[in-house]
């Protein structure tokens, strides 16, 4: 649909829903609304939104073109007085700098595979001659190979031109058809970056590229039930997946900017900054997360002295970041002489590495572990160097899973999953399972899809998946239910408010509108968070590969 077409259509939309009202009453006009209007009516406002991101991005794309360095003083930027096209954007917006960066950056982008698409388009209109519309030569941003490089490469003959479209083009599609907003697109772009361009080649192998663009167009697929910062992290750990070598490197490069700086501000109050490499910023975590859980929506099943505690610093009147700095003096205080128990309290503090079996014994020529890891909680990928030290220190922990990831049953013997249990579906999940839900695995309750006492459930990890505190209490709250067809995908069934009790599976239409009015939503497919699901849910054609994990 043509832009101004779009925005017409929500506006009309929108309109009918809340009536032409004067911006000091729309408050009220909108509080009128139920509840299924005014979510609907909040989804037209960021779809008009989205509109004017998209006609801004391309204004920024034209800008930074008119602004170039080779224009000099004769630069759009320049001639409104401005040093480049980030500065002119930021005043005409009124944002912030990141903001008009990122429009930049976006433009850019979006330009690069706007153009690329006009010379395929105008190659193809010219019967495979793009040198006769202008569009064969060295067009802004686009591969363009040709002669023999072509034939070898594209398959077309010798002396024709091969257009390459940039690994980036189903964001660009996305984007413009509304799937992606400009914040997904550019959380994935920065999550990815560039393919890597290995030994002596000059850029990377058309291959790569093709990689590089499929992992883009699974992303920009799995970007509508997933927030921006998660878009973010799965891109990154995507990135880790397709780019091993690179986990090494960008590991020295975070390990090389670590950093603790102190300084006193104009009224004396000490500062202190603290840049970690990922390894410690994740035992770090771990030490606030052992100590702070009662306070930060930790499990609930506690021994009665366990509970006794959490509630006593549930009603501490320190606020987290307090709480969070007097542990970490008293660690320091403490050092290695303490007694864990006396500043951990009952939860050690840990991290666990996770691996997949089989690649941990290869190393290079000198002798450093080629494979990498991934953290339990949040799935930021290690290099193999420290998974080595890790094995060294602490040894690891086989867990066996299925091709679907399910590993020890213990059925009805016991109603709680086992700490081995715990740690398979740690690894499966990478968290809490809940649409958009950040909590990881070691905030998680393990919740029995099929209930313990009244559909007589077993205690199986096929049976069993992670959810916060939070959204375990929601889920028996609001008597929502997961199912699960055999070893299909993980499906939430939420129930409108009100509803009878014979609608907690059943598919409709609507969406809740707290009057007990229709059709119970349809269900919601849940997704693993885990950086390692590709190991269990690979294509169908390699399906039962790799199906060990370690976890050190």
């Amino acid at each position: 649909m043509a832009i101004f077409s779009e925005l017409r259509e929500t506006l009309d939309g929108l309109e009918s829903r809340i009536g032409d009202v004067d911006i000091d009453v729309l408050l009220t006009a909108m509080r009128g609304l139920d509840d299924d209007e005014i979510v609907a009516g909040l989804a037209e406002a960021a779809a008009i939104a989205n509109c004017a991101e998209r006609m801004l991005t391309v204004g920024a794309a034209i800008i930074a073109e008119r602004s170039q360095r080779e224009a000099g003083h004769s630069g759009l930027a320049a001639v409104h007085g401005h040093r480049n096209a980030v500065s002119l954007v930021q005043s005409v917006i009124g944002g912030t700098r990141a903001d008009a960066a990122r429009a930049v950056r976006l433009g850019e982008f979006v330009a690069e595979g706007s153009d690329a698409a006009a010379a395929v388009e105008a190659k193809e209109s010219s019967g495979g001659d793009a040198d006769s519309s202008g569009a064969g030569g060295d067009v802004a941003g686009v591969d363009v190979a040709g002669g023999a490089d072509a034939a070898e490469g594209g398959g077309e003959a010798a002396g024709e031109t091969r257009v390459r479209m940039p690994w980036h083009e189903p964001l660009r599609q996305a984007l413009f058809s509304g799937a992606l907003t400009t914040a997904q697109h550019d959380a994935i772009l920065r999550g990815l970056g560039q393919p890597p361009v290995r030994g002596e080649a000059e850029g990377p192998t058309d291959a790569m590229i093709d990689v590089w663009s499929l992992a883009a167009e699974q992303l920009a697929r799995e970007s509508h039930d997933t927030s921006v910062e998660d878009l973010a992290r799965r891109a990154r750990q995507m990135r880790d997946s397709l780019d091993p070598e690179g986990v090494q490197e960008r590991f020295e490069r975070s390990y090389a900017a670590r950093s603790w700086r102190s300084w006193r501000n104009a009224e004396g109050q000490h500062h202190t900054h603290i840049v970690s490499d990922d390894e410690n910023a994740a035992w770090l975590d771990a030490i606030r997360d052992a100590a702070l859980r009662p306070r930060r929506g930790g499990p609930r099943f506690m021994t009665d002295e366990e509970r006794a505690a959490a509630s006593a610093l549930v009603d501490d009147p320190r606020t987290n970041d307090q709480l969070a700095y007097d542990l970490f003096m008293d660690v320091l205080r403490a050092g290695a002489l303490a007694d864990a128990s006396d500043v951990f309290g009952a939860r050690q503090p840990g991290i666990r590495i996770v691996t997949i079996d089989g690649a941990t014994g290869v190393h290079d020529a000198f002798g450093r572990m080629l494979a990498n890891g991934h953290l339990e909680d949040g799935g930021d990928a290690l290099p193999g160097v420290v998974l080595d030290r890790n094995l060294c220190v602490v040894g690891s922990r086989n867990v066996t899973v299925d091709a679907a990831g399910n590993p020890l049953d213990v059925g009805r013997e016991q109603r709680l999953f086992t700490p081995a249990q715990r740690i398979a579906l740690a690894v499966r999940d990478g968290g809490c399972m809940f649409p958009e839900c950040r909590a990881p695995a070691s905030y998680c309750e393990a919740h029995h899809c099929d209930h313990w006492k009244e559909d007589l459930g077993r205690t199986d990890i096929n049976r069993g998946i992670l959810l916060c505190r939070h959204h375990h209490m929601l889920l028996h709250n609001n008597k929502w239910k997961i199912t699960r067809d055999e070893l299909g995908a993980f499906m939430l069934h939420p129930r409108r408010r009100g509803s009878g009790t014979g609608g907690a599976g059943r598919s409709g239409s609507g969406s809740g509108s707290g009057d007990g009015r229709g059709d119970d939503p349809p269900p919601i497919v849940l997704t693993s968070r885990s950086a390692l699901r590709w190991a269990w849910d690979p294509p169908p054609e390699r399906a039962g590969w790799r199906s060990r994990a370690s976890v050190s």
